[in-house]
């Protein structure tokens, strides 16, 4: 059959290979087992989305969030009832011994205004604080930072911090200390630095964002500091009103299968449930993980292939594992920007370091391949300009076979300039002779995602009921993810899809889930070789 097929007539892809032969081979018939992934990079805030959690407290505490935040009735206090004066007096004396121009006047913003201000209608959900980035600025720049030895949280809700805040004034104490005592030895254009978060704070400019006046522009550094202390410390108030006993061990929870232990549970995912496949594409591949499958077993199996061009800010990477029994892994070489040079000179394509692996290598059988690996930007819009390129790199060279491992950023129902169509982006690889591990014609509702926001993130505009977080406009749940592969050189026997780790794939729930670590779901084929 050529058609998907549910997990359980799919139970053991390596003894599809058998029926196939084993591996590649020069005889009609040869099957090859491919697997793409995007393992997704870690999410500083573990309650950004919904996920699937064991515990119905999980449940419970996001629908209280969604309650209080849309009609929080008599709980709307004032800030001063939650931040409150005598903190807002140490704030203002901490950002004074830091030499701040205009504390003064941010102190009169405070007594004027934001202090009588009701918690969630007249501070949270103000639109002008949004466009303002008063509070979204200071905390994307201090959230997580990345120092020499690990990342440091700032104290707060909406990020990986482990401590406990049972009350805004434990907090207090420790985001106060975090801000501006403690000391966080960074890498800097410079080389190493000892800076402290509130050092790393940077003005906001009206020429980039015109909502800020002038006057808040000169005291953009106090303010933002002062906007950010209120928005933690209301996030912090909310929490331990709707579940002080509950909230710190959910959070925990999602920490560790999220983060702490993300790249061990995806690493396990694969050495045990995907050890049959011959070529593993993956993307948003951290360094952290690739030094974790270095010293793992599965590398005895397996070698790496990455880009030379690793991408280290956002330590999000397209990368490529294949069966070293399989492949003639001395005869390696990579062809990333060679097949970037294939692109239009000048042209807009929004392609960053570390999106695109691409490396051509022989089979231990003499057959010659062009593998690829690559993560589309969110729109979609580079997929395919960069499928293109691919394909062009392939078609240089007789007989090259052409497996292609992507997260595509496809959707259902396109826009044209704003998102890209799946059916479009069929139209185009069918354009080059490929065809897909879906088909020549993907249905635009096989669905390889399904995530939405929930209430516990800043931008409230993009937040979903959790009652509609399979069906809101707002969601996340689209076919994005795609192994393509020339038409000439295989035929698809079989393809499955699975978000829980197991080779099976449930349609209703959110994920990530506690067991498995990433937004989308793997994707995988067996194909048959035509010689």
């Amino acid at each position: 059959s050529t058609d998907t097929v549910s997990a359980e007539n799919f139970l053991n892809m390596g003894q599809f290979a058998s029926l196939l032969g084993s591996g590649d081979d020069n005889r009609k018939g040869a099957g090859l087992i491919a697997v793409t992934w995007n393992v997704a990079a870690i999410n500083n805030n573990p309650f950004e989305y919904y996920i699937t959690h064991t515990n119905p407290q999980y449940g419970e505490l996001m629908e209280a969030v969604e309650k209080f935040i849309s009609n929080p009735g008599e709980d709307d206090f004032t800030v001063d009832q939650v931040f409150t004066d005598d903190m807002f007096k140490e704030l203002q004396g901490l950002m004074q011994a830091e030499g701040w121009a205009h504390v003064d006047r941010v102190a009169s913003r405070w007594n004027d205004d934001l202090r009588k201000r009701k918690i969630v209608s007249e501070f949270l959900k103000d639109k002008d604080i949004g466009a303002k980035r008063l509070a979204s600025m200071p905390d994307r720049v201090t959230n997580t930072i990345t120092t020499t030895s690990g990342s440091a949280f700032r104290p707060c809700v909406t990020n990986l911090y482990e401590g406990e805040l049972t009350s805004t004034e434990r907090w207090w104490r420790a985001w106060s200390a975090f801000m501006f005592q403690v000391q966080l030895e960074v890498r800097t254009r410079m080389g190493v630095e000892k800076q402290r978060a509130c050092s790393m704070l940077l003005p906001i400019s009206s020429s980039k964002y015109p909502a800020i006046t002038p006057e808040e522009e000169e005291m953009s550094i106090p303010l933002q500091m002062l906007c950010l202390a209120i928005f933690d410390a209301i996030l912090v108030h909310m929490m331990n009103k709707l579940a002080p006993d509950s909230w710190h061990g959910l959070k925990l929870s999602m920490c560790e299968a999220l983060s702490t232990r993300k790249g061990e549970k995806t690493l396990k995912i694969l050495e045990t449930v995907y050890t049959d496949a011959d070529v593993i594409c993956l993307q948003e591949v951290s360094a952290e993980w690739l030094r974790m499958f270095s010293s793992s077993k599965m590398s005895r199996s397996f070698h790496l292939l990455a880009p030379s061009h690793l991408d280290t800010k956002r330590n999000q990477n397209s990368v490529i594992l294949v069966r070293r029994e399989l492949f003639a892994l001395e005869t390696a070489v990579e062809v990333t920007q060679d097949a970037v040079a294939q692109m239009p000179k000048h042209s807009a394509v929004p392609v960053s370091a570390g999106d695109l692996c691409a490396y051509t290598l022989a089979s231990k059988k003499g057959n010659h391949y062009l593998l690829a690996s690559f993560h589309g930007d969110t729109n979609g819009l580079a997929t395919i300009p960069v499928v293109q390129a691919v394909a062009a790199l392939a078609s240089k060279e007789e007989g090259t076979r052409l497996l292609f491992g992507l997260d595509a950023n496809t959707y259902e129902i396109g826009q044209p300039g704003k998102t890209q169509g799946v059916a479009e982006f069929a139209m185009a690889f069918r354009e080059l002779g490929l065809t897909s591990c879906w088909g020549r014609d993907p249905d635009p509702t096989n669905y390889t995602t399904l995530n939405s926001r929930t209430f516990l993130q800043p931008q409230l505009n993009k937040a979903v009921p959790m009652s509609e977080c399979r069906t809101s406009p707002l969601t996340d749940r689209n076919p994005k993810d795609f192994i393509l592969f020339s038409e000439k050189d295989f035929v698809k026997e079989v393809t499955i899809k699975d978000n829980t780790g197991s080779k099976d794939y449930k349609e209703d729930i959110p994920f990530p889930t506690l067991d498995f670590p990433s937004d989308h779901g793997i994707v995988a084929t067996a194909l048959r070789v035509l010689i």
